[in-house]
């Protein structure tokens, strides 16, 4: 497994409630849950990549 990196991240205080109460919810930590959230994310941008898409969403 890869080393993780520890970083700080300023974050507004109500969408820190939610991802806490989101995290709860699917049984993850915190920081698990914005992990989670990350890598999600890097698929759905790689897939779209994949697929002819640039940065913007539009079609090359």
């Amino acid at each position: 497994m890869a080393e993780k990196k520890a970083f700080v991240l300023r974050i507004n205080p109500d969408v820190l409630r939610e991802l806490e109460t989101w995290a709860q919810q699917d049984f993850r930590s915190l920081n698990g849950q914005i992990e989670f959230l990350l890598s999600e994310a890097l698929k759905k941008q790689r897939r779209s990549k994949s697929k002819g898409h640039d940065e913007d969403g539009a079609k090359d």
